[in-house]
């Protein structure tokens, strides 16, 4: 390969312009934002971060490489001129759409990017470093014919030849091609339109093809396809007419193609694909760019295509993953097929399977009765499987089957971050036939519809297994209603990832670390309750401890727990599964609700006699909680005793990290806020003062929450400790309020404070706290 002409010599393209501390460098940030600094400290490339001294306030800050386009280090640039060969010339384009021309240094590549030296001698700056995770797309400035005739492909005539061809398709003329394609000779198109011209029937710009129907030589479809073909001779390229030509395969081209785009060329026969890799993007945006994840690469996804000319495929997945991308090159033969090896072919989608569901193909007379549709159809079987899959892969909690009366549709709607929305509607001859294959993939009568039935759905999808919780009943006219609850989205999480503010998870960690006693968790239902007493069970979860659980039903498996299905109808309650467990030299017992009076008082007696008890009510606040317990017969002084602390929950919608949008409060939105805490309590927990500073977040709404501008939940705590002043207040009958007074002296944020607090730290916004808070 021949060098380029340069007056660089080789020891300045080794060694590159000073990047040493205190060099003036202006960043560009991928939010779009330029930032002038000097570096606090020499910029090292490997270490994936630079530091540096910000010009607008004399701050020091570090930047990591993914947030950076390029650092371009301010000075006169070395001279160098543009080679005929050697390729080190390149147009790079970053994310925020800014193109620089620069020399590549090549040796100066580096895992996290490289850098080039600006062409243009009136650049301000003497060197750019580009991140690669800031780079939208890099170019060689040759062409396409030259890197093929360099690599041996080619000969110089044939690129001249179909340069030649190139030129003639882009000024083709619409007359021209339908002559050709329709054997019309160019005489008879030409008289044609001087007889139109001379007659001056038509408009004086009427189109060429407009003219030649007119006078009867070709229909409007047949000058319709003349001007495609005219749009497709424009954009033929070089690449694509050498093939079309036979001078070289789509193999070679795609090869030339990675050279000038500075791409890795994989062999996916050859390459075992990371499942992480292959988790991180759906199988629709894998069909609909034709693209194959191959593995994660340094904070990246490395995602192979046979486009590499497409830019938007880039944008696409970076958009779609919020993550760093490297495209790398394959063959189209070699990416269908590592697709359908790893992802099988692509299914018919659910909306489309419902389409096709149409009502004419079904000749009963009663559309309610769909007697020529059973349970055992394929179709109805293949629906739904998929409405079940669907839900799940869409992070729904809850789906609801309802079937409305007369000839209207089966309504599915989904259940998302607490809130329902009609997902599909079913033909109405398909009512009774999907609620039967509901009832008998959980096992329950088909045959009784008067009465409601629980049941449980298990099914097995590739390596996922997913469980339903099944609820059908009846409702007016004959139909059931059937809601099931997917079990398998909850997975034990951390402590820390749980949304705790500090002060709260410091203390519900410190009463979970206890030897022995009580910790109750409360709140409605769907409230998270039983995620946040499996994520406690997982932080104390060691092999030193026996942990026994007793559920209706079990949602979270976890290793190391021995866990036990509540059967009241066979006898198996909670309470006979508490006393089972006193029985089996337990150290942590988790039961999953207290349902009744003796089952509560045999957890209080376990907690008093060494054993740590987690368990759940369905109350409205902690110290409400505590009076309703003594109410209920506890006995005071032996329930103070044991009690180590109540954290009532609630979830709340978060706000969409993807679209939220800072704004500056009003100050009487401010006031609301503060009325809303208890100014008292504000003052004293330092929350943030009103000043032009202030900032909130809002929602907006995006393609990522279905432009609902809420995307997740987030959980609000009560955390009340059982601290000395609150057992003796509990040992002297104290009312709800009294109680709750004492604990908020003794720290303790009420739900609503937990909420406005999570407003000011923008996970979400006041209307969301309001929703689930008093």
């Amino acid at each position: 390969m021949v060098k380029p002409v340069s007056t660089l010599s080789d020891t300045a393209l080794k060694n590159p312009p000073d990047d040493s501390k205190g060099r003036e460098v202006v960043l560009e940030l991928v939010d779009g934002q330029k930032e002038e600094a000097t570096l606090a400290r020499s910029f090292k490339p490997w270490e994936n971060e630079v530091e540096v001294v910000l010009t607008r306030n004399g701050k020091k800050h570090t930047y990591c490489l993914s947030e950076v386009c390029c650092i371009m280090l301010v000075g006169r640039p070395t001279p160098v001129f543009p080679s005929q060969k050697g390729g080190l010339f390149e147009e790079v384009e970053t994310l925020t759409g800014e193109c620089y021309h620069v020399c590549i240094i090549e040796s100066k590549n580096y895992p996290t990017g490289f850098y080039g030296i600006p062409t243009d001698k009136e650049s301000p700056y003497k060197l750019i470093f580009f991140s690669l995770l800031g780079v939208r797309k890099r170019s060689q400035d040759r062409p396409l014919g030259e890197i093929l005739e360099e690599e041996g492909l080619v000969q110089h005539s044939e690129i001249e030849d179909v340069l030649k061809i190139q030129e003639k398709l882009r000024k083709r003329r619409v007359g021209e091609i339908i002559a050709d394609h329709n054997k019309i000779p160019q005489e008879k198109i030409e008289k044609a339109l001087k007889n139109a011209e001379k007659s001056q029937t038509l408009p004086p710009r009427a189109r060429v093809g407009d003219i030649l129907v007119a006078a009867g030589l070709v229909t409007r479809e047949q000058v319709e396809m003349a001007l495609a073909s005219q749009e497709d001779g424009k954009k033929k390229r070089v690449g694509a007419l050498l093939v079309d030509r036979g001078f070289i395969t789509e193999e070679h081209l795609l090869l030339a193609l990675a050279n000038k785009f500075r791409m890795r060329v994989v062999n996916l026969e050859k390459i075992k694909p990371a499942p992480q890799a292959l988790q991180a993007l759906s199988i629709e945006i894998i069909h609909k760019l034709k693209v194959f994840p191959v593995e994660v690469r340094d904070g990246r996804l490395v995602v192979a295509t046979s486009e590499p000319t497409d830019p938007m495929i880039g944008d696409t997945l970076r958009f779609s993953t919020n993550r760093g991308i490297e495209l790398v090159v394959a063959t189209s033969k070699q990416i269908s097929q590592a697709i359908e090896m790893h992802y099988g072919k692509l299914e018919v989608s659910l909306d489309d399977l419902i389409s096709e569901m149409s009502v004419e193909e079904i000749t009963e007379e009663d559309p309610e009765d769909g007697s020529q549709i059973d349970e055992s159809d394929s179709q109805i079987i293949t629906l739904v499987n998929k409405i079940l899959l669907d839900a799940y892969n869409q992070g729904v909690s809850d789906i609801h089957f309802e079937p409305e009366s007369g000839k209207q549709p089966l309504q599915v709607r989904y259940r998302i971050d607490g809130m329902c929305h009609v997902a599909h509607k079913i033909p109405a001859v398909y009512k009774r036939a999907v609620l039967s294959r509901i009832k008998i993939m959980s096992r329950l009568d088909i045959a009784e519809r008067r009465k409601p039935q629980s049941g449980k759905i298990l099914i097995k999808n590739k390596k996922l297994k997913l469980e339903f919780r099944v609820e059908v009943t009846p409702t007016v006219g004959g139909f059931e209603d059937a809601v099931l609850r997917i079990l398998s989205t909850s997975k034990p999480l951390p402590l820390e990832s749980m949304s705790f503010l500090p002060e709260n998870l410091k203390g519900f960690k410190e009463i979970i670390s206890k030897p022995y006693g009580m910790v109750l968790c409360v709140g409605p239902t769907g409230s998270g309750k039983t995620t946040t007493l499996h994520s406690g069970l997982g932080y104390i979860n060691t092999r030193e401890r026996k942990i026994w659980t007793a559920e209706d039903p079990v949602e979270i498996t976890q290793e190391g727990l021995r866990q036990v299905q509540v059967l009241p109808k066979i006898g198996l309650t909670f309470q006979e599964a508490l006393r089972s467990f006193l029985r089996s030299d337990p150290d942590v017992i988790m039961v999953g609700e207290m349902r009744d009076l003796e089952t509560a008082k045999t957890a209080i007696q376990a907690s008093l006699t060494g054993h740590l008890v987690f368990s759940t009510l369905h109350t409205n606040s902690a110290s409400e909680t505590v009076v309703r317990l003594v109410e209920m017969g506890m006995d005071p002084f032996t329930f103070s005793d044991a009690l180590l602390g109540v954290l009532a929950q609630r979830l709340a919608r978060r706000l969409c990290e993807y679209c939220r949008s800072p704004y500056h409060p009003g100050a009487g939105e401010y006031k609301e806020l503060v009325q809303a805490y208890g100014p008292e309590w504000f003052e004293k927990h330092n929350l943030p003062v009103y000043t032009k500073d202030l900032k909130l977040m809002k929602k907006e709404g995006c393609e990522k929450c279905n432009q609902s501008g809420y995307k997740g939940r987030i959980a609000l705590h009560e955390l009340l400790l059982c601290t000395e002043n609150v057992k003796v207040a509990i040992k002297k009958g104290a009312s709800v309020e009294d109680l709750k007074d004492i604990a908020l002296q003794e720290k303790m944020t009420t739900l609503k404070m937990d909420g406005i607090q999570k407003v000011f730290q923008g996970l979400t916004d006041m209307s969301q706290v309001l929703q689930v808070c008093l």
